[in-house]
């Protein structure tokens, strides 16, 4: 790809790229044309500098969020290393839809993250003008006030809908691209990407494109999914599914670590109650869906509130679950994990 050239003077490109992150001057970055005089500068390289300074013209997050950074590759995966200590961290299904707030939109992420550290899951889907967004059905009637396919409608067309919330309500949300959540969710959290129909190849591409490889993992369907992936780029961590022992000798074989997995074990306990201790001595953590169960009793009204549910999530907990994914991270989060100091091994990881 050729690199555009605008004239800009070192002292000024600098000077822009900083006011580019202030509110109001996103006019002023370094794409900026100018006559005075000065030798050319790649804008991408000035972008990649503005990035690796902390300076970026994306929206920074409310304060109060609390914040996952991993920092490295290497790092993703220590902090999903096994240990003694549990990790204060769920998993937000669709990224923790609420009222107000739909799944998988950006001002839904934020929102969780001020109640509790969290994985956000989100899901992948290709416009017509092949542009990845956020969306988890192949249709829209669901979440937004559109109708039809995604796949049927251009970026444009689709961000004149509006999303609608968990009870169905419209909001004044838009739906976002991929490249809108993983450059917000830099430096802040760990998403997990359910590709959908999308090919592994192009979520890997998408992932090398803004050097995620620390903070965004691939939810692979499939052991050929895991080695395909894995022999694309071998820094990036993955989402598997095994949930018994069978399924674990298979990923033995295709000779992916365990180190560069988070296994999700099933969205009801497992019956094998030595699984999750078996996974850890390979090397890897689990994690269990809720959204099916547990949830829905709070959901629908059929408890009397989130104590009543504590000792049903704990359980899970007790079975070597290290990771809950739940519909309901606002109160799972803190239920499990108020109070609770993050171990000393992967504090660097975490902050508020």
């Amino acid at each position: 790809m050729k690199e555009r050239f605008c004239t800009v003077p070192p002292a000024l490109l600098w000077a822009t790229v900083l006011l580019s992150s202030l509110p109001g001057t996103a006019h002023l970055g370094p794409q900026t044309p100018t006559s005075v005089f000065g030798s050319p500068f790649p804008i991408g390289l000035a972008k990649a500098a503005a990035q690796e300074s902390g300076v970026s013209g994306a929206p920074r997050p409310a304060p109060g969020l609390h914040l996952v950074d991993a920092g490295t590759p290497q790092g993703l995966q220590e902090l999903f290393a096994p240990g003694p200590d549990a990790l204060p961290l769920v998993s937000a299904h669709r990224g923790g839809a609420a009222k107000g707030f739909p799944e998988n939109c950006i001002a839904t992420f934020e929102q969780t993250l001020r109640h509790s550290w969290s994985m956000l899951e989100i899901d992948l889907r290709y416009t017509k003008d092949h542009v990845l967004v956020l969306n988890h059905d192949p249709t829209l009637e669901r979440t937004t006030n559109g109708t039809g396919c995604v796949a049927d409608h251009t970026l444009e067309e689709l961000k004149q809908l509006r999303l609608k919330d968990r009870e169905g309500n419209l909001t004044e949300h838009r739906m976002p691209t991929l490249d809108e959540a993983m450059e917000w969710a830099r430096g802040k959290a760990i998403l997990v990407l359910d590709k959908k129909e999308v090919p592994v190849p192009d979520v890997v591409r998408k992932i090398e494109e803004h050097r995620a490889e620390a903070y965004a993992m691939l939810m692979a369907y499939s052991f050929e999914e895991v080695a395909q992936c894995h022999a694309l780029n071998k820094d990036i961590m993955m989402e598997i599914m095994v949930g018994n022992r069978q399924r674990l000798e298979a990923f033995d074989k295709t000779g992916v670590p365990w180190r560069q997995t988070i296994v999700f074990v099933g969205h009801t306990p497992p019956q094998d109650a030595g699984l999750c201790e078996l996974i850890h001595a390979k090397g890897a953590r689990c994690m269990a869906g809720t959204s099916r169960n547990i949830d829905l009793r709070f959901l629908r009204g059929q408890a009397s509130g989130m104590a009543s549910l504590e000792p049903d999530y704990r359980a899970l907990l007790k079975l070597g679950v290290d990771v809950i994914e739940t519909d309901i991270p606002c109160q799972v989060g803190p239920l499990l994990y108020a109070g609770q100091p993050v171990p000393a091994s992967k504090a660097k990881y975490f902050r508020k």
